[in-house]
């Protein structure tokens, strides 16, 4: 979960702890300039140790996760039970969705279903890592866009890590500040240093690489609630307006009235980050009012706490639980119910997703 503000101070106790993933553009009482962009930027830092909490305790399987946490593979992570419950039930979540999109029900993709994915903000993030490295995966075009400084670090990376170059082979550097990668599974990765706040307004020779022609998914992890809430609906809009057969899946904080939202928000201004579509989209159905505005013709919203209680199977529930005792289970409930993932589709190429 992304800058978790301190779980317990609703019971009083200086416990606490923060992780997970805030990413993206805007959020400061200043949209804009060089001091708020480095507080975003320092977000997926909190990312990419909470990821590899979660992996090193066992409640993801991801091999990359370790080569983007200061210090390298071995550095010592460790965030709290609650944090790490929330990173698994949000990633698990977000993977269920890609899959079937990129798979189809039948978890089979083939030559003739090409897919397109775009990550905003995606700092560190490891999906396109993991994905690329499932034989499965064929024919899927994986977009990344953040700050160049980022997509440089994350090049960089790549390079120096033959683990990560056998995922993304041969990375090679574009005109625009972009780089890219090909497999030999028709699999292409393009990894952009953009502006999301220039990007609403650059023409579509902004992107090298971007498909129009094909299912595309756009994916706000965290990213778009940092924008202002017009430039935030810019945003969607540069792609619907290009993009026919498009789904969004955005995940964001809710409900910021009550005194555990009024906590988390007040954890946060203290770390100079505030989201200004909070104030816009405060609750799950005004999430849900949001993608019906931006044109996406059939939307879901589940809380995670949701997520959790309906997705995640009995049995998966009892490994997770084995793993570390979980004591704040009220605290878990609050925190849960305070994340939404929000999806909405239009077009085609999203038929697994009406099952959901």
């Amino acid at each position: 979960m992304s800058s978790i503000p301190n779980l317990l101070s609703l019971r009083g106790s200086a416990r606490g702890g923060r992780g997970g993933r805030h990413r993206g553009r805007g959020g400061t009482s200043s949209t804009s300039g060089p001091g708020h962009d480095a507080t975003i930027q320092g977000t997926d830092t909190d990312a990419a140790v909470s990821r590899l909490s979660a992996v090193d305790v066992g409640f993801l399987n991801d091999p990359f996760a370790q080569f983007f946490v200061q210090g390298g593979p071995g550095a010592p992570v460790r965030r709290l039970p609650i944090i790490n419950r929330g990173t698994y039930t949000r990633t698990t979540a977000l993977d269920i969705l890609i899959d079937s999109f990129i798979f189809g029900s039948d978890g089979l993709s083939s030559a003739s279903s090409e897919r397109q994915i775009i990550s905003l903000g995606a700092g560190t993030d490891t999906r396109s890592l993991r994905l690329f490295s499932e034989a499965k995966a064929k024919g899927v075009t994986y977009h990344e866009i953040d700050f160049p400084v980022i997509c440089t670090r994350k090049l960089n990376t790549v390079k120096a890590t033959p683990l990560l170059m056998r995922a993304l082979p041969s990375p090679s550097v574009g005109d625009k500040g972009s780089w890219q990668a090909k497999t030999d599974d028709g699999n292409q990765y393009w990894c952009h240093g953009i502006d999301l706040r220039e990007l609403a307004h650059a023409d579509l020779s902004a992107m090298d690489g971007l498909r129009t022609d094909i299912p595309t998914l756009l994916i706000s992890e965290c990213c778009l609630c940092y924008l202002e809430t017009s430039e935030a609906k810019d945003v969607i809009k540069w792609f619907t307006d290009k993009i026919v057969d498009l789904g969004i899946i955005i995940y964001e904080p809710t409900d910021p009235d009550d005194s555990f939202g009024q906590v988390m928000i007040s954890n946060l201004g203290s770390r100079g980050i505030v989201m200004p579509t909070l104030a816009s989209y405060r609750n799950p159905s005004q999430q849900e009012a949001r993608l019906k505005e931006a044109g996406f013709e059939s939307v879901r919203k589940l809380t995670v706490k949701d997520i959790w209680t309906t997705w995640i199977p009995e049995e998966e529930k009892e490994r997770v639980n084995s793993l570390e005792g979980l004591d704040e289970v009220e605290e878990w409930d609050l925190l849960a119910s305070h994340y939404i993932i929000a999806w909405g589709w239009r077009g085609q190429g999203f038929k697994a997703w009406d099952r959901r």
